[in-house]
């Protein structure tokens, strides 16, 4: 784990799609730890037609780390494809700690 000396790193917003078996095996719940973990801000839910997605703001490296774990997926889960978007950094100024949304 290397720590950046530049305390002016960029922060950046990336949107990521999930797809795969992700619903119903805790594969939420394993993204809001590594994402809270990593140190990330975002949420992430279920989508209608199967698929996970997440918003996540934060710094180059903690997102690099994050796409890596969404690719790993949970136990159980087995995901076939991740789609990522970078998002304006303007989407993520309203973020707070990293939530799971609909979840109940």
């Amino acid at each position: 784990m290397h720590m950046s000396i530049e305390s002016n790193s960029k922060l950046m917003v990336q949107h990521f799609l999930v797809k795969g078996r992700v619903q119903g095996v805790g594969f939420r719940w394993f993204v809001q730890r590594e994402a809270a973990e990593i140190g990330l801000r975002g949420w992430v839910r279920n989508t209608e037609d199967g698929h996970v997605e997440v918003l996540a703001a934060g710094e180059p490296d903690q997102l690099k780390d994050l796409t890596l774990a969404l690719g790993r997926g949970s136990r159980g889960s087995r995901v076939d494809e991740v789609v990522e978007h970078e998002l304006a950094e303007s989407e993520g100024a309203e973020l707070k700690s990293f939530e799971i949304e609909g979840a109940w």
